[in-house]
């Protein structure tokens, strides 16, 4: 019998976070985070991290663990999920999958076969001296040239991952997108992938308003003080909330503008969220909720999971 998942996903400022806390007191679950962003110490604000209270006691994992002078990958997060889940399960709780990686999940839940290249920071160090001297560009116009596919669903200016593509390539000889076609058939888990939608106005209204909350809760000070800690070229410094700040802290555009950027740039991921989990991602079950109603679709959810851990069909 394979070990029952439920995973939570959808796009950002949808209420992930919320249903997942409620399915974990429902049915006695433990909470495995799902964000790439949020596995990162000290980058709180900017990627709207659970909070204590709002974690209400359920225990969370892969929360807050790595320093953010490391790197992290989706073959990580399948190895660390893995272990999770078995850990999870042998203390008799359910395995409770929350966050917006699409591609993280995907790996997760559907035993993505990666690539064994393992990273070379000479090479990785070189990448970003040369991408500081002539930018990124010329790099990203090469990868399009070896792997259009690959290229075609990245953030050019997502340095980080347009490297870690080239130095696949240029160490196995096979770019990602081949590794991603030679994916094993069969899932490691029998899981129920819980889709959460919203009206896409309410969303983008949702979206705006949570980037003024962050910005009064200090987000401004949170990067500062992450920026001249850490400098601009850690991976997790790319996140959305992050670098939309690296103009400003240079002096070259105004807080306004930083705020309008990050919520523009946050409504396209999350446009590019959903159309991840519609196209790629598996047997997803879709709910449509809005805020003033998340009760009565949360006990509609509820039953569909318990009818789930009943009969263990997907």
């Amino acid at each position: 019998m394979k070990q029952k998942v439920i995973s939570v996903v959808g796009p950002t400022a949808v209420g992930k976070s919320k249903l997942g806390v409620e399915l974990a007191k429902q049915f006695g679950g433990e909470i495995i985070n799902g964000d790439s962003m949020q596995i990162y110490q000290e980058f709180d604000i900017g990627t709207a991290k659970v909070s204590k209270e709002e974690q209400d006691g359920i225990i969370h994992h892969l929360l807050d663990f790595k320093s953010p002078q490391e790197g992290y990958s989706a073959a990580e997060f399948q190895t660390d999920v893995s272990r999770e889940i078995t850990f999870v399960s042998k203390n008799n709780k359910l395995p409770i999958i929350v966050g917006g990686t699409g591609f993280y999940i995907h790996a997760a839940l559907y035993g993505f076969n990666f690539s064994e290249a393992k990273r070379d920071e000479r090479y990785v160090n070189e990448m970003l001296k040369s991408i500081d001297e002539i930018g990124v560009e010329p790099y990203f116009e090469r990868l399009k040239k070896i792997d259009p596919v690959q290229a075609n669903k990245m953030d050019p200016q997502n340095i980080r991952r347009v490297i870690r593509a080239l130095e696949v390539y240029d160490t196995t000889g096979k770019t990602m997108s081949d590794y991603q076609q030679e994916q094993i058939a069969e899932a490691p888990y029998n899981s129920f992938i819980i889709g959460l939608d919203m009206d896409r106005e309410l969303l983008y209204e949702r979206i705006n308003s949570r980037v003024d909350e962050m910005l009064e809760a200090g987000l401004e000070q949170e990067v500062k003080h992450l920026y001249y800690v850490y400098g601009e070229d850690i991976q997790a410094m790319q996140g959305i909330g992050y670098k939309e700040f690296i103009p400003y802290l240079k002096g070259e555009n105004s807080l306004e503008e930083v705020a309008a950027s990050i919520k523009q740039n946050t409504r396209r991921f999350a446009k590019r969220q959903l159309t991840y989990y519609r196209n790629k991602l598996p047997h997803v079950n879709w709910y449509t909720v809005h805020p003033s109603t998340y009760e009565e679709s949360f006990t509609t959810i509820f039953q569909d999971v318990a009818g789930f851990l009943q009969t263990g069909k997907e």
